[in-house]
């Protein structure tokens, strides 16, 4: 009951996307009613012409020439409505994809960043492609089916009823039968098309995953593992593929059985009306085309369950995500803040990501105006997770986070982001020219701007050496650049935007140790005055601190600069001793 009522509750939602285009259903409804009149009438000509030429020298010429004539304009006139009605269709399946793409895209980004962690990014792609593209296909076909195969069905058993009423009953008790049967194949199907766009999903997401981290995969010589893995879910998906399709194909042939038993009795029942002088051998024919025609349109949307199920299986996915609940809205009172001092007060503030296992406790820190803090510790002891709490990727479970003394709750989320500045240690550039990645912050800036970010963060000349300079197109997450590159375009980035408060994890993580030099020279100057917060890795970030954080399990349980955290011989003293003091020897 559950399952029928979600089918139901699918369904729904997708007639809500087809509303909008009201013109074009009508004009297909309209179109397809023409085309079945005209379809309809050919029968009953060819059925006239069969008349006129029966018995040996009583055939009229005259006359079937002229039915003749009719018949080729019906015929023409039937092609040109099928066309206009397949327009009509077509626009709406390929406006309503068009809209479920637009808005699970655009539901991304409103739901919380969590959300997007928390699920295989390879399987949220497959939604937004794989998935719709199955409600298209079913759309495509579905509707036509069904504008055209209801009116059909109608207007042919308003035909047969015209000419024998007793031979159109007979047509009509037999012909449900193809429907019981569709609906049977139909329930057994439609559990495997749910579990074959899942493992479609979970496919796209480990190719996403491989694919993306091939330097891994070789380096510690995984091809062969990840080629098991892969092998282990592709024949999953041949497994479920396969049985959907084996269910979905005993439709057509199982209503073709039924509709060869209607073919059977409409030629028993017919010859005996003829024989008893009922009806004549041209209607005979007539009603045979007609009930095949009245079964035809049951054979074209079984024909089409595989479509409409894998449709309703897709879109069940797509309205899951457009069901998830939305990143909490700012609220009423929220206020822009355009610009700051500096000055971050973080009041017993506790956050986990999951409820069983706690990660920030009690956490307090005052951090004044234009102070470096440098944040220390080992693997998962919450160094990005403040970063997160500080940008609000995610929200906080209790206390208070406060900018200049206004609660970071009460401010709106993107004017609050537009006071970092950030550089991670992984860099994300888009496939555009140079100047545009370097302007992504700033879209308005000047060509004078961007030329001037890029010469402080030292990636100007190698621009300039470039065959079109700053209008060289970068490719998809900039793979023909270096890392160092990639890495020195994303502080350009930043330094263009000039805001009043940084963020850098490890942002230097992979230039060589002569630029770093120089971008670090750079980034002294840009801090200058700028409350900056550095995830930091190496020593040299570490000793120009003014506050050197050090955490572990969520707590900080050292502070203080450089030399007197060395002095306490706390756990500082052990991590730096184990772990940056060998990168200062060397």
């Amino acid at each position: 009951m559950k399952k029928s009522k979600a089918k139901k509750g699918t369904m729904k939602r997708i007639l809500s996307y087809i509303k909008p285009y009201k013109k074009q259903i009508i004009g297909a409804m309209l179109t397809a009613i023409l085309y079945v009149v005209l379809n309809l009438t050919t029968p009953v000509l060819i059925g006239q012409a069969i008349d006129k030429a029966i018995g040996k020298g009583n055939v009229d010429f005259q006359a079937m020439l002229n039915i003749i004539g009719l018949i080729m304009l019906t015929v023409i006139g039937s092609a040109f409505f099928q066309w206009l009605m397949s327009l009509f269709t077509n626009t709406v399946s390929y406006m309503t994809v068009r809209d479920m793409r637009r808005d699970i895209f655009a539901k991304f980004n409103e739901v919380p960043l969590k959300y997007i962690d928390g699920h295989p990014h390879g399987d949220l792609i497959s939604r937004v492609i794989n998935d719709i593209d199955a409600v298209g296909d079913g759309l495509l076909q579905g509707v036509t089916q069904l504008f055209s195969g209801v009116v059909m069905i109608i207007g042919t058993l308003m035909f047969m009823l015209s000419i024998d009423f007793r031979i159109a009953i007979v047509v009509v008790v037999i012909s449900p039968l193809s429907i019981f049967v569709a609906t049977m194949i139909t329930r057994l199907s439609h559990k495997m098309f749910i579990e074959q766009s899942r493992t479609q999903g979970e496919v796209s997401s480990y190719v996403e995953e491989i694919v993306g981290n091939q330097k891994m995969v070789k380096t510690f010589g995984y091809e062969e593992r990840s080629i098991e893995g892969f092998e282990e879910i592709n024949e999953r998906l041949r497994i479920c593929g396969q049985k959907s399709q084996f269910y979905s194909s005993l439709a057509n042939p199982s209503t073709r059985f039924v509709n060869g038993i209607v073919t059977a009795a409409v030629t028993i029942v017919g010859s005996i009306n003829a024989i008893n002088g009922i009806i004549s051998v041209g209607q005979i024919s007539c009603f045979l085309t007609y009930a095949n025609q009245y079964t035809k349109p049951f054979n074209e949307v079984t024909g089409v369950i595989p479509q409409l199920q894998s449709a309703l299986a897709g879109a069940s996915r797509v309205f899951e995500v457009l069901d998830e609940d939305n990143q909490t809205p700012d609220s009423a009172n929220s206020v822009e803040m355009s610009h700051c001092k500096g000055a971050i007060d973080i009041e017993n503030v506790c956050f986990s990501y999951s409820p069983e296992r706690k990660l920030i406790e009690g956490f307090n820190l005052k951090v004044k105006p234009g102070q470096r803090v440098a944040i220390v510790g080992p693997t998962g002891c919450g160094k990005t997770t403040l970063i997160n709490l500080l940008m609000r990727f995610y929200e906080i479970n209790s206390g208070k986070i406060l900018i200049d003394g206004v609660d970071t709750q009460n401010i709106t989320r993107n004017s609050l982001r537009g006071l970092y500045g950030m550089v991670l240690q992984e860099s994300w550039l888009y496939n555009a020219t140079i100047a545009e990645n370097i302007a992504y912050g700033k879209p308005d800036a000047t060509p004078d701007e961007i030329q001037e970010a890029a010469k402080k963060s030292y990636i100007d000349g190698y621009i300039r050496r470039l065959p079109d300079g700053y209008d060289t197109i970068i490719t998809e997450d900039g793979m023909n650049l270096s890392q160092g590159q990639r890495q020195l375009m994303c502080i350009a980035r930043v330094m263009l935007c000039d805001p009043p408060m940084l963020i850098l994890d490890e942002a230097t993580s992979s230039i060589d140790t002569r630029t770093e030099i120089r971008v670090q020279q750079a980034f002294n100057a840009m801090m200058k005055g700028r409350t900056s917060f550095i995830v930091a890795h190496r020593l040299s970030t570490i000793k120009e601190a003014d506050i050197i954080l050090v955490m572990k399990d969520g707590h900080i349980i050292e502070q203080g600069n450089h030399e007197e955290l060395l002095a306490k011989g706390g756990f500082y003293n052990t991590l730096y001793n184990s772990q940056f003091a060998r990168s200062e020897s060397a």
